[in-house]
């Protein structure tokens, strides 16, 4: 395998010239939906960009610029420059809070020569090479007591270049993620000020007693144990808009309603292939994990730009004989239920139970065995960034955190109303899917 070769590692910190940024913010206190994934990994996200094909800056003032626009960006987000804090109580509990201590991000000038765009782009299998254009890899979101919050790596492959993105997931989630990567692209193009600042604020519901306190103990030597993985394989699989609405069309029709979502249709496709693809025993339970975004079910809605976790799992269950016997509609209505039963009560009741007794994910709580974890959304605005001298993306990638066997990321296409879904599971499971006539019929060709 190709290897990537580190030239500089360094600590970018936010800049204090910036206008209209969130500079007085020192102390942040967490909620359910932030501690709940104190226990797994971050969110490793990457952009892949042809090299300008006329490049007027030289490659040491490219990464220079996108250090110093990246500080400046920082000035407006200062948690990701911090580090979590940590309280111990008497009781043997701890909390934890954000400290906006602008202790910095980890910033990795890189370079894999042999690496072309077409090998990450083109590839039917994601190359492993994929997962080391990250940083912070290896890490649990809990020890960012110590490690960044926040790196970024800055890879320059033989055409092109993958700028990988690693943040802590009980800092914030997915939506956050990508409101940063827009709005560090604003400022590299000159903006002065970003377009939608974050509201930092965390939301607690009233007669909320804080801070949250866990039972965990951080010098327990088995946190730190590494997970052992199964010898996985990833594939992302392209679902064109038109063929989108085909299984949409089908799902609703087979039930005779128009409430399945094309999100929903599309996951019932790919839960009865895989479960299908993996000859299950008919009577053996398969549970599909599924997000659920929190910001617009409370009351009232949290503001646009609120940065912080807000979604909690939600699973969906049922026997392998009866998903595959009763077809797509019936698959897709099940997910449709378990979504729309997600009111303001039952979003308050998941609140107000985990802070009495927390319970933390970990992978193998959403993945193991006969289940799939579904993450990340194809409404994120990812190919509309643009940062200026490298132009807009041509793919995304994610990197090695928090994979396992029935690990589903999910991602707009490059064209629009089109999507790609990463599959991450073992190597049998994925070549019977690849030989699996129903599934395929879906599936773009590339």
């Amino acid at each position: 395998m190709e290897e990537v070769q580190v030239i500089s590692t360094s600590l970018v910190r936010a800049s204090s010239n910036s206008e209209n940024g969130n500079s007085n913010i020192f102390k942040i206190e967490m909620t359910p939906w932030d501690l709940q994934f104190l226990l797994v990994g971050p969110i490793q996200k990457g952009l892949l960009f042809h090299k300008p094909k006329e490049e007027n800056n030289t490659k040491s003032s490219l990464i220079d610029h996108l250090k110093t626009s990246l500080s400046h960006t920082l000035h407006f987000f200062p948690p990701l420059a911090g580090r979590f804090s940590t309280t111990k109580a008497a009781n043997d509990t701890v909390s934890f809070f954000i400290n906006c201590n602008n202790a910095g991000v980890e910033f990795i000038h890189a370079t894999a020569p042999e690496v072309t765009v077409s090998t990450i782009l083109h590839s039917t299998r994601v190359p492993l090479i994929v997962h080391h254009l990250f940083p912070l890899n290896n890490i649990r979101n809990f020890e960012c007591v110590t490690k960044p919050l926040f790196g970024v790596q800055i890879t320059e492959l033989t055409d092109g270049y993958f700028i990988g993105c690693t943040m802590s997931h009980s800092l914030a989630d997915g939506t956050c993620f990508w409101h940063f990567f827009n709005s560090w692209s604003e400022i590299s193009r000159g903006c002065e000020v970003i377009s939608r600042i974050p509201v930092l604020e965390r939301y607690f519901p009233e007669k909320m007693d804080l801070p949250i306190r866990l039972p965990l103990k951080l010098d327990d030597k088995k946190l730190y144990e590494k997970i052992e993985v199964p010898t996985l394989v990833e594939r992302i699989f392209h679902l064109s808009k038109e063929s989108i609405a085909k299984l949409k069309g089908k799902a609703n029709s087979e039930m005779g309603v128009n409430s399945i979502s094309s999100l929903q249709a599309f996951l019932a496709h790919l839960w009865r292939s895989v479960t299908r693809c993996r000859k299950l025993d008919a009577d053996e339970e398969v549970t599909i994990n599924v997000i659920i975004g929190t910001r617009s079910r409370v009351n009232p809605p949290l503001e646009e730009g609120y940065f912080g976790n807000a979604a909690h799992f939600k699973a969906v269950k049922t026997t392998a004989g009866e998903l595959l016997e009763n077809g797509l509609g019936w698959a897709a209505m099940q997910i449709n239920k378990m979504v729309t039963d997600q009111s303001y009560k039952e979003v308050m009741k998941f609140y107000k139970e985990w802070a009495k007794k927390p319970m933390l994910i970990t992978t193998s709580s959403v993945l193991v065995g006969s289940k799939l974890g579904i993450s990340s959304s194809p409404r994120y605005n990812i190919y509309g960034i643009d940062f200026g001298n490298l132009g807009k993306p041509v793919a995304v990638r994610s990197g090695m955190a928090n994979k396992n066997d029935g690990k589903i990321t999910l991602f707009p296409g490059a064209k629009e109303g089109s999507v790609d879904i990463e599959v991450c599971i073992l190597p049998q499971t994925l070549q019977a899917l690849e030989n699996d006539q129903e599934f395929m019929e879906a599936i773009t060709k590339t």
